[in-house]
């Protein structure tokens, strides 16, 4: 999609529809020449239309009433202070329209309809008035049955009467809106930038079918979400580029591939990571991947699991030999392990206290601006998520003989463990949360 255009790709007939503002074009994909005169949208049925995707609908049994769909934005025409700058719709053309008969509406669609797609919390009267992307499953339990009451197609539209072309000209836009199947709230909410969308179905080991969302943030990462019943379970996240955006997202469903474009490279994204849960069985548990399962021989692609609530059992912790650390008195330093699971929750355990973790990127710190006696001794970096309970780190803090004379000759290496530079970014993040926290508060 470039600009104002849209494209329809018919892989049987080897056709390409090309949409613009006021126009569709049929043509050869084979040779690029143009079969059919364009078809022209009736004049005035669009206000600075943005268009985001177009959608060839089949119907094996009916081919009759195959519909082709198009998603886009437009410029509200209520310039009033409270109403929304953007509207996003959803339109519809049979597929079978050419348009009226030659004394009247020739070239120009007969079946075009439009609809106001409604996303947000409609007691509340908040409303997401611009569309970003679309991804439209081909099945006929989905899209075919929700719009399928919006319209029968006719065979040949240069029979319509003119009488009701007519109120087609007229009326283009349905009165009824189009509400998300969430009708009282969005299904995911988040603080990230999605920019694509593209939607797997997956057969997980438990027998059932899962819908997994595949989503692009505009800092080149993928999320990777399941449709856990009416909630939304955030599966794994992928950086794929911190210099650019992702341009264009294509799913490859049978071989569970995401080809990923960015404006200098293609990247392509292996759905099935199930190497990273070979060494836990728990994690791969928690983790409710419907790509992976696990077995009594270990991890593999596709033993039994409830993806929905995830295990209940209290499972073993994978405790890490204990690092030993000789740190002199009155020097800053830091603990530092990392964070597998963002549902989970990490605190840090020292002589019968827990402590709070706080979150840098990826991992979780304890900062200890100068050490005391009371700060040696052992640390357990543990985290919890549902039943279960992981040692991920564990430290030993001694003191180091002799530490006042040798901290003044400078003996302590400051490069194992560089905690003066981290008190500013530490500092900085702590007034952003409580900053954050006002405002939410």
């Amino acid at each position: 999609l470039q600009h104002h255009n849209v494209f329809s790709y018919q892989e049987e007939e080897q056709v390409l529809y090309v949409g613009e503002t006021d126009s569709v074009t049929k043509i050869d994909a084979n040779t690029n020449r143009v079969i059919e005169v364009s078809v022209t949208l009736i004049a005035g049925v669009f206000s600075q239309p943005t268009f985001i995707s177009a959608s060839w609908v089949e119907r094996e049994n009916d081919p009759e009433n195959e519909k082709i769909y198009v998603f886009f934005r437009e410029k509200n025409s209520d310039h009033s202070p409270d109403a929304d700058p953007w509207i996003s719709r959803v339109a519809r053309v049979c597929k079978t329209d050419v348009g009226g008969s030659k004394r009247f509406f020739q070239n120009m669609w007969t079946s075009f309809l439009k609809a106001r797609l409604v996303c947000g919390f409609p007691d509340e009267s908040l409303y997401f008035s611009r569309l970003q992307d679309v991804y439209v499953m081909q099945a006929e339990d989905c899209i075919c049955v929700l719009v399928f009451f919006f319209f029968q197609c006719v065979p040949n539209s240069k029979l319509l009467p003119r009488a009701i072309i007519n109120v087609v000209k007229d009326h283009p836009e349905m009165v009824a809106w189009v509400h998300s199947l969430h009708y009282n709230s969005p299904f995911y909410i988040s603080n990230y930038n999605y920019t694509k969308i593209a939607v797997d179905r997956v057969q997980a080991a438990d027998r059932q079918m899962y819908n997994v969302l595949l989503l692009a943030t505009d800092t080149g990462k993928i999320h990777k979400v399941l449709e856990a019943g009416t909630e939304p379970f955030i599966i794994s996240e992928t950086q794929l580029s911190s210099e650019s955006t992702i341009q264009a997202m294509k799913l490859d469903s049978k071989k569970k591939k995401l080809v990923v474009g960015f404006s200098e490279k293609i990247s392509i994204v292996d759905l099935q990571q199930c190497k990273k849960y070979k060494n836990s069985c728990a994690d791969c548990v928690l983790a409710r991947d419907p790509y992976c399962a696990w077995t009594t021989s270990g991890y593999l692609f596709s033993a039994e699991k409830d993806l929905i609530e995830g295990s209940k059992r209290q499972l073993d912790s994978l405790t890490s030999s204990r690092t030993v650390h000789s740190v002199p008195r009155g020097v800053p330093f830091y603990l530092s392990c990392p964070i597998q699971s963002y549902h989970a929750e990490y605190t840090w355990e020292h002589e019968g206290r827990h402590i709070p973790c706080l979150q840098m990127h990826s991992n979780c710190l304890h900062l200890i601006p100068s050490m005391a006696r009371e700060n040696y001794g052992k640390y357990d970096c543990v985290s919890r998520e549902k039943d279960y309970t992981k040692t991920l780190k564990q430290y030993q803090l001694m003191e180091q003989e002799g530490s006042d004379e040798k901290k003044d000759k400078g003996f302590f290496d400051h490069k194992l463990n560089d905690a003066l530079r981290l008190v500013p970014q530490l500092k900085w993040s702590l007034i952003q949360t409580l900053v954050l926290w006002e405002i939410v508060r």
